[in-house]
């Protein structure tokens, strides 16, 4: 039996925002039926790497800033696009230049964006469970932080791949600078019971 439309990848585009000194990416979704969902995740795309730029400017001295935007796709199947979006900046003399990085995970059927707390039911405490899983990481992989790590917020940053849901931190948030974007990869087998069905974390359940 074919695989159902609406679970298929989605055709995405690289489009580019270039002025001197900026030089920044980001995908689109082109070639759906309806036009309205496209329309509707597109302008969350391209809100986030508005977010982003406006970040970087809060924090940059001022100056000749150089900036670099970039994506990746982390899931495109099951009817579910997950990505992260993230962004350079450098002004001299600045130690060092400083990066974000931002998340969105679409319901292709709906362009609905997730939050982290809409992936699991109401009544489950996905916040004690997820960050039980993270604190245990921190401590199996001998991962540096600033300070006693307590827990997730309820709306953490995260993205989902390889049938896992990946929270992550900013930098400077929970390590040193020096660790990077520290990244904490939870299966979903694990957190079965307490996801809302038909998210996009529950989807990569289904059998196809």
């Amino acid at each position: 039996m074919p695989m159902e439309v609406s679970r298929l990848p989605v055709q995405i585009e690289t489009l580019s925002h270039i002025t001197p000194n900026t030089e920044i990416y980001f995908p689109a979704v082109i070639s759906m039926e309806d036009k309205n969902i496209q329309e509707k995740m597109n302008k969350k795309i391209y809100d986030q790497v508005q977010r982003l730029i406006q970040k970087q400017k809060k924090v940059q001295i001022e100056g000749e800033t150089s900036m670099d935007g970039f994506f990746e796709l982390k899931t495109n199947e099951r009817g579910v696009l997950s990505l992260t979006q993230g962004n350079y900046a450098y002004t001299p003399p600045m130690a060092h230049g400083m990066t974000y990085l931002k998340s969105l995970t679409f319901d292709t059927r709906t362009g609905k964006n997730y939050l982290l707390s809409e992936l699991f039911k109401p009544d489950s405490d996905y916040v004690s469970a997820i960050s039980d899983l993270i604190r245990a990481q921190i401590q199996d992989r001998e991962i540096p932080v600033l300070g006693e790590f307590r827990e997730i917020r309820p709306n953490q940053p995260y993205y989902i791949a390889d049938k896992c849901l990946i929270i992550y931190f900013q930098l400077y948030e929970i390590t040193p600078y020096y660790v990077g974007f520290p990244m904490f990869p939870i299966s979903v087998y694990k957190m079965e019971d307490m996801m809302e069905e038909n998210s996009p974390l529950a989807k990569m359940l289904a059998d196809l």
